[in-house]
């Protein structure tokens, strides 16, 4: 859950609207509880949209914390280990 409490603390900082969807389910990606709804746990793929007027500024800060790890170390795949 710390991984949604800081996506949507980052999507908070925008006026860009933010939605994040995983297979058909699609929600705010400002609302912890439409992210819990996703049920999207680590190494899950989604897709993240964002539009406003800040968008560009939005969707880097998003990209950074997920591509980051959400400031978490990541695990080794079994692929890394190989």
């Amino acid at each position: 859950m710390r991984a949604a409490n800081l996506f949507v603390e980052v999507a908070g900082r925008f006026a860009a609207n933010v939605f994040v969807s995983r297979g058909e389910v699609r929600v705010n990606g400002k609302s912890i509880m439409g992210l819990m709804m996703l049920a999207a746990a680590c190494g899950s793929s989604v897709r993240i949209e964002v539009a406003g007027d800040d968008e560009e500024a939005a969707m880097a800060a998003l990209e950074q914390l997920v591509n980051g790890g959400f400031g978490e170390e990541l695990a080794e795949t079994p692929e890394d280990a190989g």
